[in-house]
């Protein structure tokens, strides 16, 4: 699998923003106007959009179970239009959305020999998603840094974002995955792309 570079972000980004204008204007859901091979393999992606720096919607598919490029167009419309944290985007606020593509690895399972995983998960490099009962919660690993966490909050936040206890991820039932990104996000609206810094973490 070849590895993702910055120009692979910049086209991620360039058409999640493509996707989310069309689709807003004409409801058509373009298709790539590129073939790359990264973004053409099977990964998880994730769409996040603000607006002077606060959340206005993020929605993504975290496991490899289509291309990224699928990924990406099924992220920019959820994140537009089906986040139930917010109304649907509108097309007068598109100048002033920025847009971010998260790129991601395999979620692969949480084992560790101690607690609270200190010696498995690392902020700044891992992104979690915590699932069971029927519910799953997912954060990506820029969300940690930018809040100042700790392992042990990451783990207690990621519960919460699936609707269940902070401590839930200590229960036997509830399964706890890891998984990488390379994040790529605009530096102003319809700007240029930049890579968001997270740790070196290996993006096949």
């Amino acid at each position: 699998m070849v590895t993702l570079d910055d120009r692979h972000g910049e086209i991620a980004v360039s058409y999640a923003r493509t996707v989310i204008e069309r689709y807003l204007d004409d409801g058509v859901l373009p298709e790539p106007s590129v073939d790359t091979t990264p973004l053409n393999d099977e990964r998880g992606a994730f769409v996040t959009l603000e607006t002077d720096d606060d959340l206005r919607g993020c929605i993504g598919r975290p496991y490899p179970e289509q291309t990224g490029f699928e990924a990406i167009r099924q992220g920019a419309v959820g994140a537009a239009t089906n986040d139930p944290r917010f109304p649907p985007v509108s097309t007068n606020e598109l100048p002033d959305i920025t847009v971010e593509v998260s790129l991601l690895s395999a979620p692969t399972p949480v084992t560790a020999s101690g607690e609270p995983h200190h010696d498995v998960v690392e902020v700044g490099r891992d992104g979690l998603i915590v699932k069971g009962k029927g519910r799953s919660g997912l954060l990506l690993p820029q969300v940690p840094l930018d809040q100042g966490w700790t392992v042990e909050e990451f783990l207690q936040q990621t519960c919460r974002k699936a609707g269940m206890g902070p401590d839930c991820w200590r229960d036997d039932d509830i399964a706890v995955e890891r998984f990488t990104a390379g994040v790529f996000t605009e530096t102003e609206p319809r700007g240029d792309v930049d890579r968001v810094p997270l740790e070196e973490a290996s993006m096949g």
